[in-house]
């Protein structure tokens, strides 16, 4: 039996309705399926870590500073009488007493003038001895004639006296205990009054000078200990400061001290290098951290720690951290970490407050 095309065409319409009704249900299925999957994906994010459980434990903080050696004294010793070099009486690089003469001059002229100047003196005062018994006792001769023969004898004298003294600066003595460090002068060369014959240094005990940066005017005082290291020699030694100047230096706002060094290998020596380390404060707790496990912010530090700890599992939390001094690679946190907090000191730059973490090494 034939079907009306009316009839037809709305079991068409029908038959349409339904399948776009299944396809609508099926995609709806199929977007709730894809929302539901969406945080347990993020839930899946977990971090590998590694964590460091602080303790806190005593801590020095220092100031380390650069000096240089220097003798205690170095003098160059000049010549009080000019003259031709007659004998070096000591090698360069030699130990010299206090007084030990170092170099000889011609004396040759001095002495016939001390001659000379000696017989002077024994003819005036022959003169004058005989005035004054001739005055005093049978009261011959003027007053003026005893003046002037008493003053020629005085005058005689002195003359004798200086040429003696010029006589002694010709032997150039060394002017207290060292080493003769540089010699200025060879036999046969000429010397005026004042020229340098040679340099003298006292290297008992040897200083360090350094320059203190201005921040640090009210750490340091004499009498402080400090550690002194000589990288070229692999030599640690230790000094006190003798010295704090009054005043800094505009240049490089820093001001200068010495330190006398307790003892030292033989092999120091003046303008070698050191290292000063000066203790600047102890504290006896305190909650020391890496450098590197801190991050740096817009308002300052942060660090996270490990929190919620499960097994190997763990949650990471952000803190804000007041850091105190430092030294190399450590520092000081005054506050936002405590004793027996897990620090994050590997993979803390890829974490963020609240991730999930897994701790595969701790410490």
């Amino acid at each position: 039996m034939s079907q009306s095309p009316r009839l037809w065409s709305y079991r068409r319409l029908v038959v349409a309705a339904a399948m776009l009704s299944t396809t609508l249900t099926a995609c709806g299925d199929d977007a709730s399926a894809v929302n539901a999957d969406a945080p347990a994906q993020e839930a899946r994010r977990i971090i590998n870590v590694g964590v460091e459980r602080l303790q806190v434990r005593p801590f020095t903080d220092v100031i380390r500073l650069t000096g240089t050696v220097v003798a205690d004294r170095s003098v160059m010793v000049a010549a009080e009488e000019g003259g031709i070099v007659q004998q070096v009486l000591v090698d360069k690089g030699a130990s010299v007493q206090s007084g030990e003469p170092i170099v000889e001059l011609d004396d040759e002229l001095l002495r016939a003038q001390r001659d000379e100047a000696q017989a002077q003196m024994s003819l005036a005062q022959q003169l004058w001895d005989r005035t004054r018994r001739l005055y005093d006792d049978d009261g011959i001769g003027t007053e003026n004639e005893y003046l002037q023969a008493r003053y020629g004898a005085e005058q005689a004298k002195a003359r004798l006296n200086l040429v003696e003294a010029r006589l002694a600066h010709t032997t150039i003595r060394a002017p207290f205990d060292g080493v003769l460090d540089a010699r200025l002068v060879e036999v046969g060369s000429v010397v005026a009054p004042g020229s340098g014959v040679a340099t003298v240094v006292d290297l008992s005990p040897l200083k360090v000078a350094a320059g203190v940066p201005e921040r640090y005017a009210a750490d340091v005082q004499v009498g402080a200990r400090a550690i002194i290291l000589f990288d070229a020699l692999n030599d640690t030694s230790h000094g006190s400061i003798e010295f704090v100047g009054a005043s800094v230096h505009a240049s490089n706002r820093t001001f200068p001290i010495e330190l006398a060094l307790d003892a030292s290998t033989g092999f120091v020596k003046p303008e070698m290098v050191a290292d000063v380390i000066l203790e600047r404060r102890h504290l006896q707790q305190a909650v020391v951290v890496p450098r590197q496990a801190l991050v740096r912010t817009e308002s300052g530090f942060s660090a996270f720690v490990a929190v919620d700890v499960q097994g190997d599992e763990a949650v990471a939390e952000v803190r804000a951290l007041t850091l105190g001094p430092s030294a190399q690679d450590e520092v000081v946190v005054v506050s936002g970490l405590k004793d027996q907090d897990r620090l994050i000191v590997l993979g803390q730059t890829q974490v963020a407050h609240g991730d999930h973490l897994r701790i595969v090494s701790a410490r």
